[in-house]
């Protein structure tokens, strides 16, 4: 005896592949976008910490030499 609603199964598991394959695709690309994302912050990163190593070799410095004043 077949099954009557097969088609109909068949049919919600075809929708469900299709879907899940499209999902796939979007979730690779997310992946994609989110790794040059982390590489231009990476850059950042860097170059907020040279800003910072920077400013603290200068307040050493100040200090040291006794050129440092408190803030306005």
């Amino acid at each position: 005896m077949e099954n009557p609603y097969e088609q109909d199964q068949m049919n919600i598991l075809s929708r469900i592949v299709a879907n899940i394959d499209r999902l796939n695709q979007s979730v690779t690309t997310l992946n994609q976008e989110l790794e040059n994302i982390n590489r231009r912050n990476k850059n950042l990163e860097i170059m907020g910490q040279m800003c910072e190593n920077y400013q603290n070799s200068m307040q050493f410095n100040l200090q040291a030499t006794g050129n440092r004043k408190p803030p306005l």
